[in-house]
């Protein structure tokens, strides 16, 4: 690096003084020649804005509350789920149902009440990121969703401030520095997005619980760094971890002088439509055609007449083993090709999975195979169907 990030911008201030309480709770800081009594007041200084409070926000939060940050700011819209509580550690059993900002607020103040905490209940969007993003230092972003990454980044390049990446699924997370003063952002390392469908959610792929914590850990343990000064940060690396097998890789990243947002002639200029971007916004309403939806509500209807319908899992073996509807049978997506002589095109059938995006694929799929049948999605999937119908059912 040519130049170091110091606690963000140099506005001529003083680093605040640390009270006799504060000296004797960072004692352990204190002790290391590179962090010592100037260091702690930098990250007194500091202020980090993390997106989300999920499985990566939830680690990140703690450590850098544990760690001094003057003033953390949260973005988040979302409430604690059951399923939330495997990973997200920030958050506990009494806390189902809660805004995950206001539980992870209370946990962030209980870790370190010396900690002021700015919260932003709302979905960050192309209208409000560089307001909310413009009088933070660092940004950590703990998202699991393209378009959130890339208005992330737009934002951070557009403003000059650093961007704390980190990304997890199944066994696997990646790191790194996005920081277009000093290297590459996180559009030369992806200048596009993969095509909607490819890449599940967690929601649907899973994520080893403690995978997370370890990813958001290295995110603080960056933001750390870039604050005090010192180290090897992580811009133009990209770290891969392989929590399986317990390997990391490091890539090597660079400046991509042709990048639409961080060269010296962007393209982009300004925040644009990111879901679109991403291709998650139909273009037009002929694109909206491709199936048709029954919602469980219906289906459970006709199922009550003895309709003639063949019900489609596309849902994997291990998931279909926890929870599976009546009369249903199981075709995993990837193999729906390949066994299409098995649904009879003269009866009208219903794809179903967890929340009804790989149902919506195969039924795609279908269509370009040409299947002539009438295929219809289950609206939210085996979801749907317990919010729906039978609230009995496990949920996962």
């Amino acid at each position: 690096m040519s130049e170091k990030f110091n606690g963000g911008p140099d506005t001529g201030e003083e680093l605040p003084e640390l009270s006799n309480d504060e000296i004797a709770r960072y004692s352990r800081h204190l002790l290391l020649p590179e962090v010592g009594i100037d260091g702690q007041r930098r990250l007194k200084k500091a202020r980090v804005l993390m997106i989300g409070t999920g499985g990566l926000g939830a680690p990140l939060g703690m450590y850098l509350a544990a760690a001094g940050i003057g003033t953390l700011g949260i973005v988040d819209f979302d409430r604690v789920e059951a399923s939330n509580l495997q990973r997200q550690i920030i958050h506990g059993t009494r806390d189902v149902g809660r805004p995950k900002i206001a539980s992870a607020k209370d946990r962030i103040r209980n870790i370190n009440p010396k900690v002021s905490v700015e919260t932003y209940e709302t979905r960050l969007t192309s209208k409000n990121a560089l307001e909310i993003l413009k009088d933070y230092d660092i940004v950590v972003d703990g998202t699991d969703n393209f378009p959130t990454r890339y208005l992330v980044n737009d934002a951070c390049v557009m403003l000059g401030k650093p961007n704390v990446h980190g990304a997890i699924f199944r066994f696997e997370g990646q790191a790194s520095v996005f920081y277009s003063k000093e290297g590459a952002c996180y559009r030369c390392l992806y200048h596009e997005p993969p095509p909607p469908g490819l890449v599940p959610s967690c929601a649907e792929g899973g994520v080893l619980g403690v995978l997370p914590g370890i990813v958001g850990s290295i995110q603080a343990n960056e933001t750390l760094k870039l604050i005090l000064g010192g180290g090897e940060p992580l811009i133009n690396r990209l770290i891969l971890f392989d929590a399986w097998k317990m390997h990391f890789r490091e890539l090597k990243l660079r400046k991509d002088p042709g990048c639409p947002v961080c060269s010296e002639n962007p393209a982009i200029r300004e925040l644009i439509d990111y879901e679109e971007f991403c291709g998650l916004k139909p273009a037009s309403t002929d694109a909206q055609a491709q199936y048709e939806e029954i919602t469980a509500t219906e289906l459970k209807r006709r199922l009550d007449n003895k309709d003639r319908l063949q019900i489609i899992d596309v849902r994997e073996p291990h998931e279909y083993a926890i929870v599976k509807l009546p009369n249903t049978k199981l075709i995993p997506l990837g193999q729906i090709l390949r066994r299409k002589a098995e649904i009879e095109p003269e009866v009208d059938t219903v794809f179903i999975c967890k929340v009804g995006r790989r149902s919506a694929r195969a039924i795609e799929s279908l269509k370009e195979a040409g299947h002539s049948g009438r295929l219809f999605n289950l609206r939210d999937g085996i979801i749907g169907w317990a919010n729906e119908v039978d609230r009995n059912i496990a949920v996962y």
